[in-house]
């Protein structure tokens, strides 16, 4: 069973950069599409951006567009989010989530509910 793992948060001061991680100890995950959620308190969880298995598909939301790179590197099943400039808007836990019901496929979906494994979250705090 897929075990996702996010690492890399921290607290961090606006216009800072950071880099989240999220690995598979199971070593599986290449075969799926994966995505990066945000949820800030009291907020619902946000879509910040998904990669395609093979990560030739890459969504980002709008938001952060701009500002955030994501990537994967299936060889060593990690899934990086690279956040620049960072706001105290983005202060957040960050999930990383995986869709089981896509395998080998190029979709990269921007909704929860298309995502079947989530990790504990690793939390970004940004102070102004």
């Amino acid at each position: 069973q897929v075990q996702l793992v996010e690492s890399g948060g921290g607290l961090v001061q606006a216009g800072d950069s950071l880099t989240l991680s999220c690995t598979d100890s199971t070593r599986s995950s290449f075969r799926y599409p994966m995505a990066w959620f945000r949820q800030a308190s009291e907020k619902e969880r946000e879509f910040i951006a998904a990669v395609s298995w093979d990560g030739d598909k890459i969504d980002v939301a709008d938001s952060v567009k701009d500002r955030f790179i994501a990537s994967r590197d299936s060889a060593e099943n990690v899934v990086y989010l690279q956040m620049k400039n960072l706001k105290p808007d983005d202060t957040a836990v960050y999930l990383c989530a995986l869709d089981s019901s896509n395998y080998y496929t190029n979709t990269a979906a921007n909704l929860p509910t298309s995502y079947d494994y989530w990790g504990q979250g690793t939390r970004v705090t940004v102070s102004s």
